[in-house]
């Protein structure tokens, strides 16, 4: 991305997430990137590592169905009021995945301590918790600085190689609008790239603008912006429209089975000629 040409096509955007790539993804409320999304499945790519951060739903129910992930690691993965993922749900009953069981705290402390650049981060409430017999790479140590016994959970930083989210508005100056979804621009800070699809282009520099500023992931943790108008289609877009509630129940329907999985992402997915 160069100031001349500040924004690129949706196949060069998710050019960069090769397989085996370790993935962060937003819940569905933060801004997904289904567009892009719909693009990476369409290429093919496989053994993704997913983050999502801390829970996901029809993205990566999607990405898990077609194939493209590995391992995964959240807090749940569900899609809206219908339940859990069902492509999920069936690639952890068949082995297909290796699940990472973790918590929102947990995915959140992680991501806060990558991005500060800390090796590590102590967090409470999981003590007691059967996830701790689960994840070999958390650990229980006593506070060094407690005068008495002080148990704490120590779990590693996250630093994902690529973090991919929807966002309102970009500039010419590689600077996305995220507005209050603070989420976002910590784990753009933790990931090493961030790949962004925005529905408008702002006019201006969204830094320079005072209203605007506060809201805005800077150009130096974007790597690329792509414009996709109701790119997070059929999941909502804060202020400009909805979750398809129709589509997403259509879908959980669907994807109950394989057959039915296949049909939708036929439909939905690999048939370019449907508008999203």
């Amino acid at each position: 991305m160069t100031a001349d040409r500040p924004f690129i096509e949706l196949h060069e955007l998710v050019a960069p997430i090769a397989d085996g790539c370790f993935l962060a993804i937003p819940k569905d409320e933060s801004g997904v990137a289904m567009a892009a999304t719909r693009a990476l499945i369409r290429r093919g790519v496989k053994d993704l590592r997913l983050l999502c951060a801390p829970v996901c739903g029809l993205q990566a129910d999607l990405l898990i169905g077609a194939g493209c992930v590995a391992s995964v690691e959240c807090g749940a993965i569900t899609i809206n009021e219908t339940g859990v993922g069902p492509r999920f749900r069936a690639a952890v009953q068949a082995g297909a995945i290796e699940i990472r069981d973790s918590t929102c705290p947990a995915i959140h402390a992680g991501i806060q301590a990558g991005e500060k650049g800390l090796p590590f981060v102590a967090i409470r409430g999981i003590i007691g918790s059967d996830l701790l017999a689960h994840r070999d790479d958390w650990r229980v140590v006593d506070n060094p600085l407690a005068d008495d016994e002080d148990l704490v959970v120590v779990v590693p930083a996250i630093n994902p190689e690529v973090c991919l989210f929807h966002a309102a508005w970009g500039d010419r100056y590689g600077n996305v609008w995220i507005g209050n979804r603070r989420d976002l621009a910590r784990t753009a800070h933790a990931s090493s790239t961030t790949l962004v699809t925005v529905e408008a282009i702002h006019d201006g520099d969204l830094l320079a603008d005072e209203r605007m500023a506060p809201g805005t992931l800077s150009a130096t943790y974007v790597s690329a912006v792509s414009l996709a108008p109701r790119g997070a289609w059929p999941l909502e877009m804060t202020r400009r429209y909805r979750a398809d509630m129709a589509h997403l129940r259509e879908y959980a329907r669907l994807a109950r089975s394989d057959e039915g999985f296949a049909r939708y992402l036929g439909a939905h997915v690999l048939d370019t000629s449907v508008a999203a």
